[in-house]
């Protein structure tokens, strides 16, 4: 598959503490980084994210007193999986991973800052709601088709690619650039969906140099 000017990586929430050792660290995380490293240099368009939240954000388990990592509560918006406290602005978790070699990003899009709602995709927040204005950045630069890496595959990965498809563009997941949490069944059921609204799976080896 050839990368062109109308092509753009998008490199999801590859910071520390998603990677081994930190407080919501994605099983073998840190495996992305040098797949990531390889497939970015054929891009001239790269947009990462990032994601960062506040301190005692309404996401974290330990904003909920006698609730623990993982357990599931309803807020105003629906559903929501409660997470260990990380990527919290300015920490050292929420830090990019220092191995990470993506100079050619030309946008960061931070997620997750409102104290009152998480977020996974890159596109809208998880009221549905909240827009980032990353489709309409994309669709200024005249994008067509969008590629996604990072971590973590069954969440904002999966949450990033889906609303790819709804904004209209062309939409593939990077696989052996992603790893998944894999909570309960959350990644087949994230690869079902993915391939419910059209989102393709491809390896790194498939993009043509």
């Amino acid at each position: 598959m050839t990368i062109d000017d109308t092509t753009v990586l998008i490199v999801v929430d590859v910071q520390n503490d998603f990677l081994p050792g930190g407080s919501l660290a994605v099983k073998d995380g840190d495996q992305v980084v040098p797949v990531i490293n390889r497939v970015a240099g054929r891009f001239a368009n790269i947009v990462a994210t990032q994601d960062w939240h506040t301190p005692k954000h309404i996401s974290f388990a330990s904003s909920h007193p006698g609730k623990r990592p993982f357990d599931m509560i309803d807020l105003v918006y629906g559903k929501q999986v409660l997470w260990p406290d990380h990527c919290v602005q300015g920490t050292e978790g929420a830090a990019l991973a220092r191995d990470l070699s993506i100079p050619q990003a030309q946008l960061m899009i931070r997620k997750g800052f409102h104290h009152n709602i998480d977020s996974y995709s890159a596109f809208t927040e998880a009221d549905g709601k909240t827009t980032t204005g990353l489709a309409a950045y994309l669709q200024a630069r005249r994008i067509r088709r969008v590629f996604v890496a990072g971590l973590a595959t069954d969440f904002c990965v999966a949450w990033t690619a889906l609303d790819v498809r709804k904004a209209g563009f062309e939409t593939t997941i990077i696989e052996d650039a992603c790893r998944a949490i894999d909570a309960d069944g959350s990644l087949a059921k994230a690869w079902r969906d993915a391939g419910t609204a059209g989102v393709r799976r491809m390896q790194s080896t498939d993009l043509a140099v």
